[in-house]
Formats: C-alpha cells, sequence, structure tokens
C-alpha cells in the first residue's frame, strides 16, 4: 500500500511562510494526481491543492489560491506545498495523498499518513 510522509511543518508568524513535502519511497508520485488536505481541531478535513498526474495541471481551494502553489520534484519523488501569507486560520494538520476526483470531491486513494502540524500564531 502506498505509504506517504509528510513534512516542513512547524510554528510561524501570520504573514509568515512554509513550504511542506510529500514523499514516498513506496511508488512513484509522478505517476499519480497528488492532494494536499488539511484538518483543524473539530472540523472535518479539506482539500487544499490537488496536481494532476499527466499534465501537471493544479487546482486550488478557494482559501489557498493566491497564496498557496503546488508543484513537483520528480527528482525527489516529491510533492510541495508553498504557503505564503499565511493566517491563523490555516492552523491545522497538513495531509498529502494520492488523489481523485470523485464528483465534486477529492478523495485520497489509501490511507493517511501522520500528516505535518502548520501553526500560525504571533
Amino acid at each position: 500500500q502506498a505509504q506517504v510522509v509528510e513534512s516542513g511543518g512547524g510554528l510561524v508568524q501570520p504573514g509568515g511562510s512554509l513550504r511542506l513535502s510529500c514523499t514516498s519511497s513506496g511508488f512513484a508520485m509522478a505517476n499519480y494526481a497528488i492532494g494536499w488536505f488539511r484538518q483543524a481541531p473539530g472540523q472535518e478535513r479539506e482539500a487544499v491543492s490537488v496536481i494532476a498526474g499527466n499534465d501537471g495541471s493544479t487546482w486550488y481551494a478557494d482559501f489557498a489560491a493566491g497564496r498557496f502553489t503546488i508543484f513537483r520534484n520528480n527528482d525527489e519523488n516529491a510533492v510541495l506545498l508553498q504557503m505564503n501569507n499565511l493566517k491563523p486560520e490555516d492552523t491545522a494538520n497538513y495531509y498529502c495523498a494520492p488523489t481523485e476526483l470523485l464528483g465534486s470531491t477529492w478523495s485520497p486513494l489509501g490511507s493517511w499518513g501522520q500528516g505535518t502540524q502548520v501553526t500560525v500564531s504571533s
């Protein structure tokens, strides 16, 4: 079963930046659409951004568009999420997963990893 590892989270002040990394040693991430999701305490997990496996096209949630950028580093078998101008409401545990679109909902393929915690606070 495909396993991913997320890293790069941390504590940052409002307006700051973080770059999250999603890697796997079990499969070639370039062959899959890869999504970043997040879950804040007491809230449902939501999709943040997705990058396609074929043409590299991207999708962003409204709250991420213009602030976040998803891209691949195929040499390192990684998908990264550059997050700029972070806000306190971005505080959440961030997860990545191979992803498919079911209807209008991005859904993970396989199980979730541990995620990486992002905390935006002054």
